[in-house]
């Protein structure tokens, strides 16, 4: 083999192990992220107007009722041990929501790890993969969602603890989720791995 080819594939295996470096750090930053915030997610049962529209009932409801839990208190940390309490009576107060406003359609409560692919609140982008949320399904899920972040209280402005990004990530981490076109193509490529690994 000529030198210039010995170069030439030094060169190669060299970007694809700098790549494969880069993917492999960003992915953990990412993983950290998802160890730090908690997340609640309801999802409709359909994507019709009604169905949409009772969504948003039931999670206002669901965030009333669980006022004490969503105050920005509940974190990663300790969601198992605050949260379990409350469940039963989240879904029994999301189902009399539900047949308060004319539908018979059951509604399951869980916390539970939950995958979510990329997506952006505001300013702040979560990269794609399994988060502890709170999941309200109505019927069998099959409509639009709303998910919100739960800690840090990005989504509840009525938080009586207000917890920031700064608070809970450290600062590689907020660069990271702070909105940064530079990162969405990395967010893509974790995601397509993440989705791999979920199937």
């Amino acid at each position: 083999m000529k030198l210039s080819r010995k170069i030439e594939l030094a060169v190669i295996i060299g970007v694809i192990f700098s790549v494969v470096l880069n993917i492999a750090a960003f992915a953990v930053t990412c993983e950290n992220v998802r160890q730090e915030v908690l997340r609640l997610h309801v999802i409709a049962a359909s994507d019709s107007y009604e169905d949409q529209q009772l969504k948003l009932k039931v999670r206002d409801a669901v965030l009333q009722a669980g006022a004490d839990a969503f105050d920005g208190s509940v974190n990663v940390e300790n969601a198992v041990e605050r949260l379990t309490p409350q469940i039963d009576n989240l879904e029994l107060v999301a189902k009399e929501t539900v047949r308060e406003n004319g539908f018979d359609y059951d509604v399951k409560v869980t916390l539970s790890k939950e995958f979510f692919a990329t997506r952006t609140y505001e300013n702040v982008t979560l990269p794609a993969g399994k988060y502890l949320a709170v999941r309200v399904v109505i019927d069998k899920g099959e409509g639009q969602n709303w998910w919100c972040v739960m800690f840090p209280s990005l989504c509840l402005p009525a938080a009586r603890v207000k917890t920031e990004l700064d608070d809970v990530l450290n600062e590689k981490e907020v660069q990271l989720v702070s909105r940064n076109p530079k990162y969405e193509p990395r967010f893509k490529i974790v995601e397509i791995i993440e989705k791999y690994f979920k199937y």
